[in-house]
This record gives structure tokens, sequence and C-alpha cells, in this order.
């Protein structure tokens, strides 16, 4: 995924954290200040880290100083943790203070008329996968490698349920770290305020990168 959010994830050979792209008070009413800082100041990074750590478990297996008995769960910490570090980096950019569009326009606009019927039934239909995620989640507009058409999936925790080639354009994380201390548990009231804000101009543009074969 070629996108200024994921590149600067990643410098000197490690994953970093990115910064946000804005105060810890600009997403006020969907995310608290205090919900903001611990998100992406702690959880986000402790993504970060575990990355770095399950990376670095597995070069030393490689380099002989580790038993490969440790690969599997190398592995699966990779997984993990890379992917909350992707997701998030996507999230804090799909997200705006005050979105000033607040419909998808161009490409993107007509590649959702034509999978979901309009951007109400988008909504719709993404606002319903968002609030059936069991658990720890995110909801996820991507595009199906094989069609290349837009599809609307859950992923479970940060890997699971996941499509081999799936490129994600918009991400809604409704882990409850995500909401809980500014909505308590209105999931609901989290993913309608959600919907509003959208930076719709970033997501246009992922999906121009992707019909690029920029991803």
């Amino acid at each position: 995924m070629n996108s200024s959010c994921l590149l600067n994830g990643y410098a000197d050979g490690r994953y970093v954290l990115p910064p946000l792209p804005y105060g810890e008070s600009a997403l006020e009413p969907l995310i608290c200040a205090e919900t903001l800082y611990l998100h992406h100041d702690k959880h986000h990074a402790a993504y970060v880290a575990g990355a770095n750590a399950a990376l670095e478990t597995l070069q030393l297996i490689s380099e002989g100083a580790l038993s490969p008995a440790h690969a599997e769960n190398a592995c699966r910490n990779l997984a993990f943790n890379l992917g909350g570090h992707i997701l998030h980096s996507l999230y804090w950019q799909n997200l705006t203070a005050k979105a000033a569009v607040h419909v998808p326009e161009g490409e993107l606009a007509l590649a959702i008329e034509t999978a979901f019927g309009g951007y109400a039934a988008f909504v719709k239909i993404f606002s319903a996968v968002a609030l059936a995620v069991q658990g720890s989640g995110w909801a996820v507009l991507g595009t199906d490698p094989v069609s290349r058409r837009l599809m609307i999936t859950g992923i479970c925790k940060h890997h699971e349920v996941l499509v081999p080639g799936f490129c994600p354009l918009l991400v809604c994380d409704v882990w409850e770290h995500a909401y809980y201390l500014t909505w308590s548990n209105d999931r609901k009231g989290y993913v309608n305020t959600f919907m509003q804000h959208i930076n719709w101009p970033v997501v246009s543009e992922r999906y121009e990168k992707f019909l690029r074969h920029e991803f």
C-alpha cells in the first residue's frame, strides 16, 4: 500500500509511529482528546513496538541465534502487530476534524454507485458491518483483488478474516479503546459520528492510486 501515511510508518529499517495530522482535541466530539492520546501514543505505539520485536526475533532465527521453534509465534505476532500498525496509520489519515466534502466524488462516487447502489446504501451497509463486528476489529471499505470492485468487510483483530490482496481504502476502528472513553458502550453513536468525519479526498486519492496500480 504505497500511500504517504504508510511510508511515514517506516524509517531506517524499523517501523515507526507516524505523527497525527491534527491536534489531540481536533476530532471532538467523535473522539475526545484523552482517547486520541491513549489510542495513538499508547495503543498504536505498542503495535509498532510489537512488529519490530517480531522482526528482530525472525532475524535472530535466520542468524541461528534462536531456535526455529520460535518462528510460528513470531510470524503470528508480526501479522497481528503489523496489521494494527497499517490499519491505524490509514485510520488517522481518513479522519478529519470537520468534513469539507461530506460525500465521495469523482471515480470513487461512481464506484460506490456501481457496487452498492448509491451513497445512502453504502452508509447503511458500512455502518451495519461496523456494528456487527464481534469483539475487537474493523469495518473496512476496500477493493476485491479479483473483480477490482469495491467491497465492505469486517476484519477481526487486525488481520483475521482478511482477503489476500484486499486493498483497504477507508477503515473504521471498532476496538473498544477507539471509542469507549467518549461513547461508553454506544458503538452506534460512535459509528454514526464517524461517518461525518470521513476525509473523503484522502479516501478518493487512495482509490485513484489503486486504479493507477500504485497500490
